[in-house]
């Protein structure tokens, strides 16, 4: 199969994904949207929203369409590292083995991430950027493919851990997930009071969600697509000479390098799943808010002139 039968299999398996997570998942298109696109980007997620905006459904539902091990991490202020990577035990032969744990599935749903202590959470980031587990001096490789899709309840702050920023840099994307529109929202009251259950069929097997990820990587993208990207990165960060003047006045920390990497890889999947064999400018900006949302940080003076980290991402892909 060439490139091209290639791209086009991904774009119908693409909206067969949208119609099977619609079954359960109604509404929230974006959200969805930007889901796929990590998964076939190779990168983790984190759903930021208020409980009962249904975050643990739908990791759930994308899991069973996916046709991947799926393993849920409940995050308490009590979880240890070793609940999460596994640890070892002494056997019947009196030899010390290694027991896995719940990090060893295709998909990892870890809810309330920000309800762990850093002990807890930094057990994590080698399994995120590294794909394994390293524990008594061995190290063991996760199932591949692999993804962390965090959620985080955004108004509860009390015996909370906020994550570092050297954790959140890991996640490619931070979702914000919504109340739902008033029609959407009788559908859903409809569908969640009734007896009907929706069975859920597999659309794609890991094989071929490994075959799209390299595929999207091979996808060629512009010199001017890539200068655009890490223009609009450069210019988010204060003290530099890319800074522009709303940079200087509202922004403390601007995002680094790995930002640049996402809008591309963000870009190329993008333009992937709409049938496009190169991604332009309009892709980037298209992934920009979710990828730069959680890696610029706004000062004092933003926040009490009510200027949203949305409205500086904005003014940083228009200069």
């Amino acid at each position: 199969m060439n490139e091209a039968e290639a791209l086009k299999e991904l774009n119908t398996k693409y909206e067969a994904l949208r119609r099977e997570i619609s079954k359960v998942i109604i509404g929230q298109a974006d959200v969805v949207d930007e889901l796929l696109i990590s998964v076939f980007s190779r990168g983790h997620c984190l759903l930021v929203g208020v409980p009962g905006l249904a975050k643990t459904l739908l990791v759930n539902t994308v899991s069973q369409t996916l046709g991947l091990t799926f393993n849920r991490i409940q995050f308490t202020p009590d979880l240890m590292p070793s609940d999460i990577i596994g640890s070892e035990i002494l056997g019947d032969d009196r030899q010390f083995k290694f027991v896995k744990g719940p990090i060893f599935s295709n998909v990892v749903l870890a809810d309330e991430i920000n309800r762990t202590p850093p002990k807890t959470q930094a057990a994590l980031l080698e399994a995120m950027q590294e794909k394994s587990v390293t524990t008594a001096g061995q190290t063991f490789k996760l199932p591949e493919p692999f993804f962390v899709l965090a959620t985080q309840n955004p108004i509860e702050q009390e015996g909370t851990y906020p994550l570092p920023e050297a954790q959140l840099d890991r996640f490619m994307f931070n979702i914000r997930v919504d109340y739902p529109a008033f029609q959407e929202e009788v559908d859903v009251v409809k569908a969640t009071t009734s007896d009907q259950g929706q069975k859920l069929n597999r659309v794609i097997t890991a094989e071929e969600i490994l075959s799209y990820q390299n595929l999207i990587r091979k996808m060629p993208v512009a010199d001017n697509v890539v200068e655009y990207a890490v223009g609009a990165v450069a210019k988010s960060r204060p003290g530099t000479d890319a800074a522009g003047e709303e940079t200087e006045k509202f922004i403390s920390w601007g995002a680094g390098p790995r930002a640049s990497q996402y809008l591309i890889i963000g870009a190329k999947c993008h333009a992937a799943l709409r049938g496009k064999f190169s991604p332009d400018i309009e892709d980037v900006t298209a992934v920009a808010k979710p990828i730069l949302r959680h890696r610029i940080v706004r000062n004092y003076r933003a926040e009490a002139e009510g200027i949203s980290i949305e409205d500086l991402i904005q003014s940083l892909l228009k200069a």
